[in-house]
């Protein structure tokens, strides 16, 4: 498996979690700031000239400094420690995907971020600025800005208006001195929610689209408060209050409530049990939806790995089959990784949906979608990863747009191209 990281880990991995870090030292507004203070005039640009040509380089940073560079040293010292321990990492990818049915609306149907037919995109650009907490009376914050053409327009907040910008993540950690570490994060951040992600620098998946389970049973995001804790190296747990699915803010006056239990019986396996539940219509707090999730991921050898991703939902009375009944979904997921040398894998993924009452697809009738994806991929370096994708799609019903009809089914092709930094 190439780089997965549960939906969960994600918001605290440290940053040496995928490749270099870049750490911000400062050094030439450091240099600037003394000059300025210290000189006036035109001797400023003449002793800042020289100041600059002594000072030492990054390979020479080893060195003892001497003369005018001691000023430059002590103003380095006197800057907060906070800057010496902020982070900046980088995630870009990019695609093509043609879809045989050639859909004369350019879009595929039923698809969450590789919806766009015979184009070139830009799926996502993402910057991540942060500070780790890590462990007990440490305070971190993570912000995470994300650009594009593709996965911002999905992952965006219901209210927010900005069509191919997302902060996709914005809070702030801090983690008691009780027992292992009582960990708050507050503000917004993705989901524990699922097998898949939405894909940064910390984590992506090993296919390049994304399953049904994870565009239409969970959510994306959430804004709120949620506290985490460790009790052992083998179980941990996570509970949430937040705004709902997928807003910043509320859309009625309740609140949803999540929660995560975490178990690694032996170390080649972990099982995550979640739960999300609350009212999540506009302008109503007693229409509740509950949604069920689990995961499973086993690595029975080093270069095999296994998952499965299980979700049932319910809401109260929103079915469009039988109006006044509950609207239920469910699905299973299954995922094989296999990694042929440390640069070339090759990924399946096999996957069954039933929207018993037509609310999640939106069909407005019982609706199944079952597909099944190959992804072969090739990590040229740590920070560049190429990855195919032969996908095909089916229903038991035509909801599949094709050429300006409607069919049972879709094959799609892809190439996607991943840089991190």
């Amino acid at each position: 498996m190439l780089h997965r990281i549960s939906a969960a880990a994600r918001v605290s991995v440290p940053p040496s979690r995928a490749g270099p870090s870049c750490r911000i030292r400062f050094t030439s507004a450091t240099l600037a700031l003394w000059i300025a203070t210290s000189v006036g005039g035109g001797d400023a640009n003449a002793q800042g000239a020289q100041l600059i040509a002594a000072a030492p380089s990054h390979a020479d940073s080893g060195k003892t400094p001497t003369g005018s560079t001691a000023p430059a040293a002590s103003a380095a010292a006197a800057l907060p420690k906070w800057f010496d321990e902020l982070a900046v990492n980088a995630f870009v990818s990019t695609a093509y995907q043609y879809n045989s049915n050639r859909p004369t609306t350019g879009a595929t149907s039923y698809r969450v971020f590789d919806f766009s037919d015979n184009s070139f995109n830009l799926d996502v650009a993402e910057l991540v600025v942060q500070i780790t907490a890590s462990k007990p009376n440490d305070a971190g914050f993570r912000v995470d800005f994300a650009a594009g053409n593709s996965i911002p327009q999905i992952t965006k907040t219901q209210d927010q208006n900005a069509a191919q910008f997302d902060l996709q993540q914005a809070f702030v950690s801090y983690i008691a001195p009780l027992g292992s570490g009582l960990r708050f994060d507050v503000g917004k951040f993705v989901t524990h929610m699922g097998y898949e992600l939405i894909e940064g620098y910390d984590g992506y998946n090993d296919n390049y689209s994304r399953s049904i389970l994870f565009g239409y049973a969970i959510p994306f995001t959430h804004t709120g408060v949620k506290a985490s804790y460790a009790f052992s190296s083998k179980m941990a747990a996570m509970v949430e209050v937040v705004n709902g699915w997928d807003l910043l803010r509320d859309n009625n006056r309740s609140k949803s409530v999540g929660a995560q239990l975490t178990l690694t019986p032996v170390a080649p396996l972990s099982v995550l049990l979640n739960w999300i539940g609350g009212a999540e219509i506009a302008n109503d707090n007693h229409t509740n939806r509950n949604v069920f999730d689990v995961v499973a991921i086993l690595k029975p050898t080093k270069t095999l790995t296994l998952g499965v991703n299980g979700d049932y939902g319910i809401e109260n009375g929103t079915s469009a089959v039988n109006p006044g009944s509950d609207a239920t979904w469910k699905g299973i997921t299954g995922y094989a990784t296999l990694a042929f040398t440390d640069k070339f894998s090759v990924a399946l993924r096999g996957e069954t949906f039933h929207d018993e009452d037509g609310v999640r697809l939106g069909t407005g009738t019982r609706a199944t979608i079952s597909e099944g994806t190959f992804t072969p991929a090739y990590k040229f370096t740590d920070h560049v990863l190429l990855r195919g994708e032969v996908r095909y799609d089916t229903a038991n019903q035509p909801i599949f747009a094709k050429r300006g009809t409607l069919s049972d089914k879709q094959t799609t092709i892809g190439a996607n191209v991943i840089f991190v930094y």
